[in-house]
């Protein structure tokens, strides 16, 4: 176990970089979601010129449409998508805990019904693998059993003794790749919220000497307090030598959380989804632009931001656009919500490097929260 000493030192001289098959990311790093192989609302060239260099897609949602196919027949999902930098993808493992109405889990993997037409699929440690190989992402990771918090401690021990198991077959097929396929392969915390468990699993995990780590099976639904209790004490056991990914968060709180914790990247939809929904990021905390208050502000979405957007833009007409349901609202805030964010990592990453991070968090959030 790291002492908190020796936490606090990786986090103030931490400016690592991550290196990948389509290119070095620098870290810490923000990771938007293209679940279908596109980021909702934005094009590709406007991701390279705020600075993003790696994305997510989604195993499940590619697997059922288009298909393996027709990425295959492309060459890759770079090719496919013409996305040129760094692609993770999921295992669908989410997909078994957000869909649990359509799925079955066994030792073997989970069998499902597909959202789409109702066929059913299996999803195994070992085919999981072999589809992200199809997709040649850089970045892939295990099968594994996310739960919900509130479960009995017996029940969430089971689901870790599976996500373990599968781990070690996953891991096993991943070392059998061929054609000079050379995707780093992450496994997966669990544990749920049982301290004991989420040790175990860490250090069982650290045995398969796996490229990577992610924490999995946090912002489920617990509360923040739990979320950074639980957080903190998984990263303690996570070796400071390699990248770690905490998945599925996108708020500047909790970006600021896991950065103090070591981890390198990091993934949400918070940020597109609420964009589409006409909610937007500013330095002093989220503006929701249906609020009949921004109707004659002539503001930017926010006056010290220096994205094209609110270059150009007021908050008056973007709201019209919102309320108008023109298909422009969401691509206009979509792009200054990860312009904010990528803002917003280039100066942890600027901070960590001069060693004043924990003062940057600080100042950050007496504004974002009014703390």
């Amino acid at each position: 176990m790291f002492t908190q000493l020796e936490r606090d030192k990786n986090t103030n001289a931490r400016n690592g970089i991550m290196h990948l098959p389509h290119g070095d990311v620098l870290t810490p790093a923000f990771m938007p979601v293209g679940t279908n192989g596109a980021v909702k609302a934005l094009h590709h060239k406007s991701l390279k010129e705020m600075g993003y260099d790696l994305i997510l897609g989604n195993t499940y949602h590619l697997y059922l449409r288009p298909g393996l196919d027709v990425i295959r027949n492309a060459g890759s999902l770079h090719d496919f998508t013409t996305w040129d930098k760094n692609i993770l993808t999921d295992s669908g493992g989410f997909q078994v805990f957000s869909l649990s109405e359509f799925r079955k889990i066994s030792e073997e993997g989970v069998k499902f019904r597909s959202h789409i037409d109702g066929s059913y699929h299996m999803f195994t440690p070992e085919n999981v693998i072999e589809k992200q190989e199809v997709f040649r992402s850089d970045i892939l990771m295990m099968l594994d059993v996310c739960t919900p918090p509130g479960i009995g401690e017996r029940e969430a021990r089971e689901a870790l003794d599976i996500t373990t198991r599968w781990a070690k077959r996953g891991t096993k097929r991943w070392h059998e790749r061929i054609d000079g396929y050379d995707g780093k392969l992450f496994a997966i915390v669990q544990g749920n919220f049982y301290k004991e468990l989420r040790k175990r699993s860490a250090l069982e995990l650290l045995e398969l000497d796996t490229p990577g780590i992610a924490i999995g099976g946090l912002s489920v639904g617990e509360t923040p307090a739990e979320f950074h209790e639980y957080l903190s004490y998984t990263a303690e056991f996570l070796p400071l030598e390699k990248p770690k990914y905490v998945m599925g968060i996108g708020t500047p709180d909790y970006i600021l959380s896991a950065v103090e914790n070591g981890i390198d990247i990091f993934d949400c939809v918070y940020p597109t989804r609420i964009a589409r929904n006409g909610t937007a990021f500013t330095r002093d905390g989220l503006i929701m632009l249906k609020n009949a208050k921004h109707e004659l502000s002539l503001l930017p979405l926010d006056p010290e931001c220096n994205c094209p957007v609110c270059k150009k833009y007021t908050r008056s007409y973007i709201r019209h656009l919102v309320k108008a349901k023109e298909i422009l609202a969401p691509m206009l805030v979509t792009e200054h919500n990860l312009y904010f964010l990528a803002n917003m990592m280039e100066e942890i990453r600027e901070s960590i490097k001069v060693g004043n991070f924990y003062l940057y968090k600080q100042n950050f959030l007496k504004r974002y929260k009014g703390l």
